[in-house]
């Protein structure tokens, strides 16, 4: 996929998706930076992936650790080529904590992040941009009304930056993921905490199983890579066909 020695930001990217991707980047080639706030966990993956990772503290609702973190990457490892936008502040309740922690991770960090790493994306001579959303932002959101109305703004904003980017070089796109099971995750847990949840979505997925991280991951690998050279503005659906149930 031709990634190999580009620098490659994924915003928590110590567990879970992010983790994927990480892995799934390092395995192309690329240098990865582990950004995020579990410094411990973010550590323990770049030792496992040894020289090609590498682990950055980063609290993605604070401008001044997001412009921190790009100038250490850039005086670290010479520039940036690709951000993956996977940090969520998974704001499920309706209420003001719900609304805040999607607005304030999920919306406000990819835009600041982007912001920090646009100059030097461009200065390396382009690459690209991919925002983590999911299919709560492309249908109602009844459970998850904050989670679901802000990853639809990220797909909006996504719109926008390819748009405005393009003649920097730099594509924009979006991943949507559906339900996906990892161990620690929000549908582990619910696998025996709400089982009637859960059941009921594993029902509504015509495979017949909720995803896996590395099913996202290989989306979001193509998506920075030349055989999508092509490909900016574009919001990846990657569901097993959840959305085709209702």
């Amino acid at each position: 996929m031709n990634l190999k020695d580009k620098v490659a930001v994924v915003t928590g990217g110590a567990q879970g998706i992010g983790e994927a991707i990480v892995r799934a980047y390092a395995a192309e080639g690329a240098h990865v930076v582990v950004a995020d706030m579990a410094v411990d966990k973010a550590q323990a993956l770049a030792r496992e992936l040894g020289g090609k990772a590498l682990a950055v503290r980063l609290d993605v609702r604070d401008r001044g650790s997001v412009d921190a973190m790009v100038k250490s990457v850039v005086e670290r490892l010479g520039g940036i080529d690709i951000l993956v936008n996977n940090a969520s502040g998974f704001g499920a309740s309706d209420d003001e904590a719900g609304w805040e922690a999607s607005v304030a991770v999920d919306l406000l960090a990819t835009v600041r992040a982007s912001r920090a790493a646009v100059p030097f994306i461009e200065r390396s001579g382009g690459g690209a941009i991919v925002n983590i959303s999911s299919i709560s932002g492309l249908q109602a959101s009844k459970r998850t009304p904050p989670y679901g109305a802000v990853k639809a703004a990220v797909i909006h904003y996504t719109t926008t930056q390819a748009a405005l980017l393009a003649g920097k070089n730099i594509r924009a796109n979006c991943v949507a993921p559906g339900s996906i099971e990892f161990p620690g995750g929000t549908w582990e847990d619910r696998r025996t905490s709400d089982p009637k949840l859960y059941n009921g979505v594993l029902r509504s997925i015509p495979f017949g199983r909720l995803g896996r991280p590395e099913e996202v991951a290989n989306v979001v690998l193509f998506l920075a890579s030349d055989l999508a050279g092509w490909v900016t503005g574009q919001t990846i659906v990657v569901d097993g066909g959840q959305m085709l149930g209702g």
